[in-house]
């Protein structure tokens, strides 16, 4: 069903498009928040990134759409970031614990918020995997293809990240 969609929106049918962005804007949202991105920006983020899909859909040719819609989020999450960067030096703190507090509480229970908060606390080249393969389910294989880097590098980071997360968490046990 999903190919064809993308058949009939290369064709430029704007409703197989609309059911495109039906069927994977929780995934782009979700994703995008997990990568760190605002509460307040993760709409700007989506809408920039089916923006890109409909302007390049017709030089997609290989590879699944979804793995090609992850490589396009974490694209425009990096440019937002760079763009926030330019443009104010100063973040409050409070204010940002505030608003992703809020939003943590609509895609996770209790229980997983001190892991998301960890997991925002890696570097990205371990973030993004473990976020990709948890969250998503993708394959090892699909994270290579969706950062350009071979199945071993994926497999490297991902015990790196477990690692890390381990001894985090740990931590975090401690202090409790």
């Amino acid at each position: 069903m999903e190919e064809q969609l993308i058949m009939r929106a290369k064709k430029g049918d704007d409703e197989a498009f609309q059911r495109l962005i039906e069927m994977h804007i929780k995934t782009v949202e979700k994703f995008a928040f997990q990568l760190g991105a605002k509460e307040s920006s993760v709409e700007d983020i989506t809408q920039e990134v089916f923006i890109k899909v409909y302007r390049f859909l017709s030089k997609h040719t290989r590879g699944k759409f979804t793995t090609w819609l992850y490589t396009i989020t974490l694209n425009v999450v990096r440019d937002q970031y760079r763009t926030e960067a330019r443009h104010s030096k100063r973040v409050k703190a409070m204010q940002d614990e505030g608003e992703a507090s809020v939003y943590v509480e609509t895609f996770y229970d209790d229980e997983t918020k001190a892991l998301h908060e960890q997991i925002q606390s890696l570097d990205e080249k371990y973030k993004v995997p473990i976020i990709l393969h948890y969250f998503h389910d993708l394959t090892y294989a699909e994270i290579a293809d969706v950062l350009k880097v071979s199945e071993g590098a994926i497999k490297t980071r991902m015990m790196r990240a477990k690692k890390q997360l381990k001894e985090k968490l740990e931590k975090v046990g401690e202090r409790q």
